[in-house]
């Protein structure tokens, strides 16, 4: 049945993967001679563990020689990783046959569904799935060794492994880490007496002394085709079962990280459109023995795999695939299948069916739907030329392009979200299978281009859905994307900007601070106010207690003095400890910046972390004034949980007052993907952003009560788009106009996000705002380069509210 996630390091790129060798190099190793004749094969310890298919842990033996070694009076026997307690022992009856194999199966989990074929022998030790000690023995009283040395000494071990980089004893090395969904296998019946070397990490694969793996005794492995396999929907017809004789041409293999495996594709493709002639076989972290252009006849496990979770639990779509493989290669240096060409009108403008829930019994579609498109495709070569960047290259070397260069464009070369309605669906990911260090992986900007083709398998990711392998990459062609500047304030104009600096903390290196006070003022041309989001406590993300950012703001408003940059003065409140989310221990909250030579702040004492400030009316009929400035806005209020509360300042400029509310509402945490298994996805965190986006409004609706000219800015990170309920409630009843849709289509966005250019910061104002100047700066989310993952926002206009006394 299907799998869990397993693939964390298929994220890395082509970088070497360690065997664990940790402060191994030098330790005592064992010195017994290799053996001839019995070995461990194979052990598992992650038999009916969370998200393993197999119910019971296992260790299986093999036999090198060529005649039967006796096992009566023998045995298996396990120690934990850390050489600590005893040594738990299975006794071993019957033999172990020439050339063959020997399964002793140990402790039964809750989970899997996967029973072992019929053991030889049976035992209950509960062995660690992801790392011990286990030796095959000639008697069956306990082991007494604790170390390599101890233990290759004792003449009674013929054999033994530690598997995991944690074991304490081993032979020369230990093995890399196995999990509850890999084993660690011999690769071949050699005994070097080098764990590491000896033993790859791979899909389970337990054999007894009849050659019975999984699923034996039961119906025999059915002879399909690849399209067979694939099936019309979005789920293998034959998931959780064996299949044999499925044939195809090698076309892409990966090398590398936990997820290793090779893509084939069958060169005879049936007449449907809806089924898919290539598949992927996982061979965990071993490399498999094939080349590019081999044709295979492969046997083994249909299994659907979700890349996030248990198949119950995941939002995401599923990879069918082979596991378990093996598979003979009839021929080598055959030509590939030739790769389909994505033209701009290839995969079809609608993105997904929309049933109101899951599409995976939904038969595939891929003439209407672009989601159904891949699906259809999975597994086979497909080809984009001259792609577009629609993302930068991301920390991970993946990068986002489109196959419809008209779609949505931006003004900058990006692609606009521009409603639910609307994900685009010419966007797809581009990792590479090539090695790094034949050919880096391409560093671009929203914009650049793969000039010439961009090659490989359709894949999918739980970072983003579907994903060309790049066996072929474009040469990188730099659009020649530069960051903006945005114009100087002129006389009588106030200028309020917003900008997320990305848990900036002391802990950050100075060069980050800089850039950060680089940006603030030359390309927002040093702001009168700045509403600053994620900035974190003086102790970073060390949770430790602290709250306090004093240090924080020190050396950042230095960093901008020594740009150039005004002396600028800060307000904020420090929040509960460890009450408004972010990233664990940083106490992320939202801080004013100001220039006290063009603005001043009208500081109003009692604000607390826990005092809600209110709307009082001043001295003079219509004049409306904080209780507390700063002050934050009904911080016990549920809406709040975890998450940061909105800080609103009383600012004067030239005797206007100005009320400015800096937000940063809850992340979209939880939301299903875009191209997950449930369409429409369900966006379950937007309750709490529009229940936060009430009290704003309300807010302002009281501040506009008291006075109907009153200047009011709330700005921020919303964590929304400008087409959400959220937004929709913030600017009920007129009482805030968001200024992002005073801006053409194609400039509407601030971050970047699977190559949607897409709103999640925002500046609304007050009617009697009039004709506010309104730029999002983009310096950020389009370049592989950045600062923040944010880009800021400014506003200028004069102010039009009564200048009333400030006392």
């Amino acid at each position: 049945m299907s799998s869990t996630a397993r693939r964390p390091l298929a994220r890395l790129g082509v970088a070497a993967v360690s065997v664990g060798l940790i402060a191994t190099a030098t330790a005592p190793t064992a010195t017994a001679a290799p053996s001839p004749d019995a070995l461990i094969a194979e052990v598992y310890g992650g038999g009916g563990n969370s998200g393993a298919t197999l119910t019971s842990d296992f260790v299986e033996l093999a036999n090198a020689g060529a005649a039967a070694v006796p096992l009566d009076g023998w045995s298996v026997q396990y120690l934990s990783s850390g050489a600590t307690g005893s040594w738990q022992v299975t006794p071993l009856t019957g033999a172990l046959p020439a050339g063959g194999r020997y399964l002793v199966a140990e402790a039964k989990g809750a989970g899997g569904t996967v029973e072992l074929p019929t053991p030889d022998a049976t035992g209950t030790i509960p062995l660690s799935g992801t790392a011990g000690i286990v030796a095959l023995v000639d008697g069956t009283a306990a082991l007494t060794c604790k170390t390599p040395a101890d233990c290759g000494a004792d003449p009674r071990v013929r054999d033994l492994v530690g598997y995991g980089s944690a074991a304490k004893v081993f032979e020369t090395a230990p093995t890399a880490n196995p999990s509850n969904t890999t084993s660690a296998a011999r690769a071949a019946l050699t005994d070097t007496d080098d764990n590491a070397t000896d033993f790859p990490t791979g899909t389970p694969s337990p054999t007894n002394s009849k050659g019975e793996t999984p699923g034996d005794g039961g119906p025999p492995p059915v002879v399909a085709r690849i399209h067979e396999v694939q099936g019309t929907t979005r789920l293998s017809p034959f998931d959780g079962k064996k299949v044999s004789g499925v044939t195809g041409v090698v076309t892409a293999v990966r090398a590398f990280g936990s997820a290793r495996g090779f893509w084939f594709q069958d060169t005879a493709p049936d007449a449907d459109p809806a089924t898919s002639e290539g598949l992927f076989a996982f061979t965990g972290s071993t490399t498999p023995a094939v080349a590019v252009g081999d044709a295979v006849s492969a046997t083994g496990t249909v299994d659907e795999y979700y890349p996030d979770a248990s198949p119950t639990a995941s939002v995401q779509q599923s990879t069918t695939e082979l596991t378990g493989a093996t598979w003979t290669v009839a021929s080598s240096g055959n030509p590939l299948p030739a790769a389909e060409v994505l033209g701009p009108d290839t995969v079809p403008t609608a993105y997904a069916p929309s049933p109101g829930g899951g599409i995976e019994a939904l038969t595939l579609d891929p003439a209407a739907f672009a989601l159904d498109f891949w699906e259809s495709r999975e597994g086979m070569r497909v080809r984009v030329d001259d792609a577009r960047f629609v993302s930068p290259t991301s920390d991970y070397n993946e990068i986002w392009v489109t196959t419809k260069p008209t779609q949505n464009r931006s003004a900058r070369g990006g692609t606009v979200y521009t409603g639910y309605d609307q994900p685009n669906s010419g966007r797809v990911q581009v990792q590479s299978l090539i090695p790094f260090a034949q050919r880096p992986f391409p560093q671009g900007d929203v914009g650049d281009v793969l000039s010439g083709a961009t090659v490989g398998p359709v894949d999918f990711s739980s970072f983003g859905g579907y994903v060309i392998q790049a066996t072929e990459l474009g040469a990188l062609k730099s659009n020649g994307l530069k960051p903006e500047v945005t114009r100087a304030k002129r006389t009588g104009e106030l200028a309020i900007a917003t900008y997320n600096v990305e848990n900036l903390s002391p802990v950050d290196t100075q060069a980050k601070f800089d850039r950060l006070a680089s940006a603030v003022v030359g390309n927002l041309a040093a702001p009168d106010v700045l509403s600053l989001e994620e900035i974190q406590d003086n102790s970073g993300p060390a949770d430790d207690g602290v709250v306090a950012a004093d240090q924080t703001l020190t050396r950042f408003t230095d960093a901008i003095a020594a740009a150039g940059g005004p002396r600028y003065q800060w307000r904020l409140i420090d929040p509960v400890n460890g009450a408004d989310g972010g990233q664990p221990g940083g106490n992320i909250r939202v801080v004013f910046l100001f220039d006290p030579a063009r603005v001043s702040f009208v500081d109003r004492p009692g604000g607390t972390a826990t005092t809600p400030v209110e709307v009082v009316k001043g001295r003079f009929p219509f004049q409306a004034q904080l209780s507390v400035s700063p002050g934050r806005i009904a911080p016990a209020d549920p809406a709040w949980n975890s998450s940061r509360k909105p800080l609103v300042g009383e600012f004067s400029f030239r005797g206007h007052p100005v009320f400015v509310i800096a937000n940063h509402f809850n992340s979209k945490g939880g939301d299903q993907p875009l191209s997950g298994r449930n369409q429409p996805p369900a966006r379950s965190s937007e309750t709490q952003r529009t229940a936060q986006a009430a009290l704003v409004n309300d807010f302002a609706k009281k501040l506009l009560a008291a006075d109907p000219l009153a200047n009011v800015v709330a700005l921020g990170d919303f964590n929304d788009y400008q087409f959400s309920p959220a937004l929709a409630r913030l600017t009920d009843g007129r009482a805030l106009r968001t200024l992002i849709d005073t801006l053409p289509v194609n400039e509407r966005y601030s971050y970047v996000f699977e190559g949607n250019s897409q709103v999640l910061d925002h500046i609304l104002t007050s009617p009697f705002i009039l004709k506010p100047d309104y730029d999002v700066v983009h310096i950020n989310a389009e370049f592989a380069d950045q600062a923040s993952d944010h880009d800021p926002q400014v506003v200028r206009f004069h102010p039009t509210s009564i200048p009333w006394p400030n006392k």
